[in-house]
């Protein structure tokens, strides 16, 4: 029995044998956050990768089996972060992503804007003590960083990404990777560093210092899995020659798994397999992508463990039943191969890295796993990070705790990243008011889960209702079953995700009225957003 079904086994006793816990009027609030995880890494979602406590949370939990983010990181961070809309929340796009004619428009920034409340400066406000530990994205200058934005502790690597070993640090942000602690600028990080380890430790001892009498908010946002693969030599082992039978294998064994888990309907059509079959890889270069492949899933696995080891000090405090935990990624698996890629500045870390077989991974290699194995980890779905595909903005999220949903049940119901400030307020019974700080601040936009993991509804979204959006001119608009989609070339196709969740059958030319009507709905909604679609994408995996 596999790990994830035995805890999936002892949460459903657990719960026939207690009713669920009354939630804390206050409770406590940890929210984990992976970079670049596909939807079915985690055990609990199909994936052979070992990730013992992420299931265990899970099978305590609920599973969510549509839970849509943006289709990078930063924008998903914001929306995460405030409920609203990443276009009007400053990250309309990435900074380091903004074309010509979107620099120096309303909503394109590329920080968090003042205008928005994040959820730690409306939770500090009711008297939460605040934590960040990770990855931050939304800010470069030492007014725009975590400790300025309400946590009132904060260990943070400023940028999107960085060596996972700590090399390449500079305490100005134009030249290397920049941490910060606390709203001080670091000179050196400890000779043992590796990201996922120092991030929770550095989470473990803010928790140890938090004060008792009062309830947490705190995030733990890894950088891992995100590029460059890296991951200390020995956790990689157990890995070796796990990924010998490449993409489509993988591919194929983890939709099997998923319609096993119920994440998936039986007989489901996934999106055909873009770009090389692995029959058509010369043997060295199997040999490399299925390294990389190892290398990742050790990656995942550390994370694991360290999640492991946050728990581990909530239940040592005692803590661990009052708080609600949620974890997601923050966008589809990274499909990027940078030797195809269009971002010289990546081209050019790998060449000058030693990407050797036996070096990879360590800490002066330098590469991603393209578009096979990521495409591997969004099945059934089309495409990846960067495209508002399904493949590209569905998450794996897990929500634990606050007596919400059955024990290791899974939510079909669509939700999306804004929901979780709207949902997490009515928890801790905060109103989102229009100040914050003594500024005005734009509303939330999500909705709460609550009503439907009480059982009170049975959707979140009804079927007039839109959730639309648009990234390097990638756009999309759902509205119930149908979802209008464009993967930046300007064609409008149109799905109908109830019958064809992996979007392989384009009903634009059947249905011209509907995509008339859903395309003026996104009209609406972009002027609205203030949506500046780019006249260059300069994002291409």
């Amino acid at each position: 029995m596999s790990h994830f079904l035995l805890a999936l086994l002892v949460g459903f006793l657990l719960g026939l044998v207690s009713a669920p816990a009354e939630a804390r009027a206050r409770p406590n609030f940890l929210v984990i956050v992976a970079d670049d995880l596909g939807f079915s890494d985690l055990g609990a979602f199909g994936g052979e990768i070992r990730t013992p406590h992420l299931d265990a949370l899970a099978a305590e939990g609920v599973r969510f089996a549509d839970f849509h983010v943006a289709p990078t990181c930063s924008p998903t961070r914001a929306m995460l972060l405030t409920g609203v809309d990443h276009h009007r929340a400053g990250l309309g796009s990435m900074a380091e992503l903004l074309a010509p004619n979107q620099r120096g428009k309303p909503g394109h920034e590329g920080y968090l804007r003042r205008d928005v409340a994040t959820l730690a400066e409306r939770l500090r406000e009711a008297g939460y003590a605040t934590l960040y530990s990770g990855k931050w994205h939304l800010g470069l200058a030492p007014e725009q960083d975590p400790h300025a934005r309400g946590f009132q502790r904060a260990f943070t690597l400023l940028q999107g990404a960085h060596n996972h070993f700590g090399h390449g640090l500079s305490e100005d942000p134009s030249k290397g990777a920049t941490y910060r602690e606390d709203g001080r600028t670091l000179g050196e990080l400890p000779a043992d560093f590796y990201s996922s380890d120092a991030f929770a430790r550095k989470l473990v001892a803010q928790l140890a210092a938090a004060p008792a009498d009062r309830p947490f908010f705190a995030m733990l946002t890894f950088t891992a899995p995100h590029w460059p693969l890296q991951v200390p030599g020995d956790r990689i082992a157990v890995y070796r020659g796990r990924y010998d039978a490449g993409f489509e294998a993988l591919r194929t064994a983890r939709l099997q798994r998923q319609q096993v888990l119920g994440l998936a309907p039986a007989g489901i059509a996934p999106h055909p397999l873009e770009g090389r079959l692995w029959s058509s890889l010369p043997p060295e270069e199997q040999a490399r992508q299925a390294r990389l492949m190892e290398v990742y899933a050790a990656m995942v696995e550390s994370l694991d463990a360290n999640v492991g080891r946050v728990i581990a000090e909530l239940k040592r405090q005692g803590r661990y039943d009052d708080t609600v935990i949620l974890f997601l990624s923050d966008n589809g698996a990274e499909g990027l191969d940078f030797r195809n890629a269009g971002l010289a500045g990546l081209r050019l870390l790998q060449a000058n890295a030693d990407n050797s077989l036996a070096n990879l991974g360590a800490p002066t290699s330098y590469d991603a796993y393209g578009p096979g194995w990521a495409q591997a980890a969004t099945a059934p779905a089309w495409r990846y990070k960067g495209y508002q595909t399904e493949g590209g903005t569905r998450s794996p999220g897990i929500l634990k705790g606050g007596g919400l949903g059955t024990p290791g049940g899974v939510v079909r119901a669509v939700t999306h990243v804004t929901d979780v400030v709207p949902t997490f307020l009515a928890l801790a019974g905060v109103a989102a008011g229009p100040t914050v700080g003594g500024r005005q601040v734009l509303a939330p936009e999500g909705r709460s889960w609550l009503p439907l993991l009480r059982g009170e509804a049975t959707a979140v979204y009804g079927p007039d209702d839109i959730l639309a959006g648009e990234l390097f001119g990638s756009r999309k608009l759902r509205q119930g079953d149908w979802k209008l989609t464009d993967i930046g070339d300007g064609r409008w196709r149109l799905f109908n995700l109830a019958r064809d969740p992996g979007e392989t059958r384009d009903l634009a030319a059947e249905e011209p009225a509907r995509v008339a009507t859903l395309a003026r709905l996104w009209d609406a909604w972009a002027a609205d957003a203030g949506v500046v679609l780019p006249d260059e994408r300069l994002y291409n995996p």
